[in-house]
């Protein structure tokens, strides 16, 4: 427990950045929980969770800018989730930029489908910067009122802290295995609808007695 803790303490910060570049409302959750037991400073965890989340998503903002389609011709199946983001941006589109990180299985998609849109870089830059503020703030302090809320049934909460960490990450595990797994059977779904063939080419036969 002394080496983790330890770890959480030394690495915490960069592992933050590195998770939330890549996505990261997990270990957000993890690292606000361990802004209240005191391994690490609760403004300093909202500002690494920030910086990740904005320069990562800055990043896929560019690619999709640069590689357009070609993104999405790597990945086909991710072309369904693209044509949905692209609609959700034409119609409502600085809201679309400012609440993606909360949109649960269009989240990765959006920044690429925003750069290959007519969204001007300052533009996107701005209200990204806005966004990032807002959702680091937000899962760090509800990593942090998990732990006050904890501390109020447990008492000591820090005595059980490695346990609770625990089960921070495998709720999030387990939420990433239905998202995998729901995504997946609709993918399947989608695949067999685009191969089976239509109705009319296989006209139904007249059944109807004969005189």
């Amino acid at each position: 427990m002394e080496f983790l803790q330890h770890l959480i303490r030394d690495y915490g910060y960069f592992a933050l950045f590195i998770g939330t570049f890549l996505e990261g409302e997990t270990i957000m959750l993890l690292c606000g929980f361990a802004a209240f037991t005191g391994h690490l400073d609760l403004t300093l965890v909202m500002l690494a969770g920030g910086a990740g989340t904005f320069f990562g998503d800055q990043l896929y903002f560019y690619i999709g800018r640069w590689k357009g389609m070609a993104v999405f011709e790597r990945w086909p199946k991710l072309k369904g989730k693209a044509y949905r983001v692209a609609c959700l941006l034409h119609r409502y589109r600085y809201a679309v930029i400012l609440s993606f990180r909360f949109f649960y299985g269009l989240r990765n998609v959006t920044p690429f489908v925003i750069g290959m849109s007519p969204i001007k870089a300052w533009q996107y830059f701005s209200l990204n910067l806005i966004a990032a503020v807002v959702w680091s703030v937000t899962f760090a302090s509800a990593g942090y009122l998990f732990g006050s809320a904890a501390q109020t049934f447990l008492h000591d909460v820090k005595r059980v802290e490695m346990y609770v960490f625990a089960a921070i990450a495998l709720a999030g595990l387990a939420l990433w295995l239905v998202r995998r797994m729901r995504s997946k059977a609709r993918h399947e779904v989608e695949d067999c609808a685009a191969h089976t063939p239509a109705a009319e080419e296989h006209p139904a036969k007249d059944h109807e007695p004969r005189p």
